[in-house]
């Protein structure tokens, strides 16, 4: 069991006494379908009140696609378009054109997609976006799976992590693909790593997505209590054990193209005691725990 208690003391670029420009209104409803726990959820929710009533969701296949609703229903007050799972960032492009078209640039444009579809099945689309510094946000919530399908692993998927499709783990030789390297060599208009665990981070950085242009893009850590094996009571406290140990950095471009820290936990924990929060790392070795943790410090 992990400790709810816990005090995650560390440096932070960001401060909680900032005035955060967010609205008191919820733009997503009570009756969605997210599983207790679920960072995800979360997550939309605060984005949300950042953003504000003036945007527009493009969603490929993902858990949010049914967190949404069945059709016609929906759980949040902004329009929604949900799209195959390759095209979202072309479908969003889109979206974008007929907007100028229309003289309608004030509307943001916020891309929401699972790892799945950005690290995996969506990278090409999200590639010729970047490119083409399409203006839009794009947030990839990675719970570090395709959870929503059974939990079957993704080039999002951890060391040592189990999934169906590796009952014994991960291959821990194949690690997690670094997506904001990849975004990165494409000039992005903004770019960060982020988690609600963290609020006073994640506000800023989202908005500091929403005063930037062309193309825009956050990684944001989102826990999965059932393909984590961990309580839902405790999907925050073991997202902060990830940024703590360091398995996932706060990150953020800064002004010269270069990526620093946001955050610097003061009294940084282990890899294992991280490890040890979730069921899905049962069975990695004190070797390949040891050599993750190296390759952290």
């Amino acid at each position: 069991m992990t400790n709810n208690n816990r005090s995650t003391t560390g440096k932070n670029h960001f401060t909680d006494d900032t005035n955060w420009q967010i609205t008191n209104a919820e733009l997503m409803e009570s009756g969605h379908m997210a599983c207790p726990g679920c960072g995800a959820s979360l997550s939309m929710r605060h984005v949300l009140k950042v953003l504000g009533p003036e945007t527009i969701v493009v969603m490929p296949a993902c858990c949010w696609a049914i967190i949404a609703g069945g059709q016609p229903t929906t759980a949040l007050s902004v329009p929604l378009l949900h799209t195959p799972f390759a095209v979202a960032a072309a479908a969003a492009s889109g979206v974008r054109q007929a907007l100028t078209a229309q003289k309608k640039e004030h509307i943001q444009i916020l891309t929401w997609a699972g790892d799945g579809g950005t690290f995996d099945i969506g990278l090409q689309g999200i590639s010729g976006a970047a490119e083409r510094h399409e203006d839009m946000i794009y947030i990839c919530y990675d719970n570090e799976a395709y959870m929503n399908t059974g939990i079957q692993q993704s080039s999002a998927t951890p060391h040592g992590a189990w999934t169906t499709t590796t009952p014994g783990g991960k291959d821990f030789k194949y690690g997690k693909k670094d997506i904001l390297a990849i975004i990165k060599a494409h000039n992005p208009g903004y770019l960060a790593s982020a988690t609600i665990a963290y609020p006073d981070d994640f506000y800023a950085k989202i908005e500091k997505a929403k005063a930037a242009r062309g193309f825009r893009f956050i990684h944001l850590l989102a826990a999965c209590p059932s393909g984590w094996k961990i309580d839902s009571q405790n999907a925050l406290e073991v997202t902060r054990l990830a940024v703590e140990s360091g398995v996932f950095p706060l990150l953020e471009m800064n002004d010269e193209g270069a990526i620093e820290k946001t955050y610097k936990p003061e009294n940084p924990i282990s890899v294992k005691e991280y490890l040890a929060t979730q069921g899905r790392f049962k069975k990695i070795t004190a070797e390949e725990t040891e050599i993750w943790q190296n390759e952290i410090s």
